[in-house]
């Protein structure tokens, strides 16, 4: 069983309830009838109920069983333009414009849903971007108490693969945090494999990346990750946290022996932490498209619930891995 479908069926066992907000894509469409078909989560669709299956119905695919809300007619829009005042108010905003994001923006019902416990997690990012996404959910959901940064990863299976954790790895940050300092890229690395250990079941080894192997080169960049490095050593001690390395010395046993003799960690790594998101985001669609790796996410860390974002170019099948991942990430919340 491929490392996807071992998160589908742990998804299966316990069915959460999932919103997809951006159903005027039909990706959106497409994914929604295959996670129903397969019951790896409950759905929530925003719009109007005959319309979507209408349009679903054009490419053959069924949404029965879904949830179907349509922000305008709903009966409990008041209470979350309120809850949104709440939330937002001392920031200027206004009954009238808490309102008129509600209906416009499908991301803010999306993740008001979320709030209100009528859904456990929402997936979203196909048509909209990143920051689209983030500004919503953090806008109403904030972060988790114990988290000091949102960050976002992606979670890669290479196919054929030999390195980390028999191919599966988490790079960080490859979404959301342009250029982390050295206390941000601690709080990456060590909320990075707490993530590894919840989604994948193994024991995290987390590698600090650089273009410098334990002092092969010296530059400020380098010695902002030989101080992260020390900072997520010192604050989570009992994760098996090294660097900094080059990427060959990171997962390649040979060259971890050869570059880094002294560390356990080198050569053995499935959790990689880029030091900026230049160099993230180059690193999974390098992976993704020259290895023919399956990439999922961004896969967001540190928010109050599960919201999670898409890449733009993602597959149906994309989106139903993330709703699958979103799915266990709202059971072990």
């Amino acid at each position: 069983m491929g490392f996807i479908e071992t998160i589908k069926e742990k998804a299966k066992a316990n069915l959460k309830t999932i919103v997809l907000p951006e159903t005027n894509d039909i990706r959106t469409l497409e994914a929604a009838h295959k996670v129903l078909e397969e019951k790896i989560a409950n759905l929530i669709l925003l719009g109007d109920e005959a319309t979507l299956k209408a349009e679903a119905a054009k490419s053959n695919l069924n949404l029965d069983g879904a949830t179907f809300i349509n922000p305008t007619s709903c009966d409990e829009l008041e209470s979350y333009v309120e809850l949104f005042v709440k939330l937002r108010g001392h920031k200027g905003l206004s009954e009238k414009s808490a309102r008129a994001l509600l209906l416009e923006n499908p991301l803010y019902f999306g993740v008001a849903l979320v709030k209100s416990q009528k859904a456990d997690g929402m997936v979203a990012g196909a048509i909209n971007s990143t920051a689209d996404v983030l500004r919503a959910s953090l806008q109403i959901l904030r972060t988790k108490k114990d988290s000091k940064l949102v960050s976002a990863f992606f979670l890669m299976v290479v196919p054929n693969c030999d390195y980390g954790e028999k191919g599966i790895f988490i790079f960080a940050d490859s979404g959301l945090v342009q250029n982390p300092n050295a206390q941000e890229l601690a709080s990456i690395a060590i909320d990075s494999a707490k993530s590894f250990q919840s989604l994948v079941g193994k024991d995290p080894i987390v590698a600090m990346l650089s273009h410098s192997t334990k002092g092969s080169a010296k530059h400020p960049d380098v010695d902002k990750v030989i101080e992260a490095t020390k900072l997520a050593q010192s604050l989570a001690p009992q994760i098996a946290i090294d660097g900094e390395f080059q990427l060959d010395a990171a997962i390649v046993p040979s060259v971890g022996k050869s570059k880094a003799p002294e560390s356990k960690i080198a050569g053995y790594a499935n959790v990689l932490v880029f030091p900026d998101l230049d160099s993230g985001n180059i690193g999974y669609k390098l992976t993704q498209r020259l290895a023919k790796a399956e990439a999922y996410g961004p896969i967001t860390q540190g928010i109050a619930a599960p919201v999670n974002d898409l890449s733009r170019g993602c597959s149906s099948d994309d989106i139903v891995g993330v709703v699958a991942i979103t799915a266990l990430q709202a059971q072990q919340k």
